[in-house]
């Protein structure tokens, strides 16, 4: 609906561009997002900010090589995160975040809205590609928008994924570390994010 959001990195380093509050992602046009500064102080755009930029600013200022955050409420990863059971490589999908499991930041699973509560995370996530945070949400993060869009799209399908086959009573197999390795260095290139990320702007555009 509208509480998640993405960012990126402002290039002049005064912050993070987001989607200003109270709109769906689908909804966002080039007048609804807010430049957002490290102390939650909106600098250019019009419209409100997110409460939990701490996410967002935090994250950045811990990873130089990230460029773009997303955080949404995905019930896949809300329903898998309340189970506390690894993530297993049932499908491509998840073989991003195996190293050797999706990290859980299981501080609070309430608002992220402090500085402390986005360095937490920001440490949680160390410098892995996602993480879930239970009853709550999940945060993916990428060096371009493609790359982190297209981060937490899988993260929710592989959640997805995995609580289907729970519900059939597996999952009995799953890829091991080996050939996640090998899936992520044949899989998981540039090109495969762009062009699932393309085909997600042509979908919005109505294309």
């Amino acid at each position: 609906m509208v509480w998640g959001h993405a960012s990126v990195r402002d290039p002049d380093g005064r912050g993070v561009w987001m989607k200003a509050a109270g709109y769906a992602f689908e909804e966002v046009t080039e007048d609804r997002v807010v430049l957002v500064s490290s102390r939650g102080e909106v600098l250019d755009g019009r419209g409100e900010r997110h409460l939990e930029y701490p996410i967002h600013t935090e994250l950045m200022a811990a990873r130089p090589d990230v460029n773009a955050v997303v955080h949404t409420h995905a019930q896949a990863a809300v329903a898998f995160a309340s189970l506390g059971v690894p993530l297993r490589a049932i499908s491509h999908d998840a073989i991003s975040f195996l190293d050797p499991d999706v990290p859980r930041f299981n501080d609070t699973g309430n608002l992220i809205t402090t500085e402390d509560q986005g360095k937490a995370l920001a440490a949680c996530l160390g410098d892995a590609a996602g993480l879930l945070i239970p009853n709550h949400g999940l945060v993916t993060v990428g060096d371009t928008p493609a790359v982190a869009v297209m981060l937490a799209v899988l993260l929710a399908r592989a959640c997805d994924t995995q609580l289907r086959a729970i519900a059939a009573n597996g999952p009995a197999e799953w890829s091991s570390d080996d050939e996640v390795r090998e899936k992520r260095a044949t899989i998981t290139t540039p090109g495969f994010f762009t062009a699932g990320y393309a085909y997600l702007l042509r979908r919005a555009a109505g294309g």
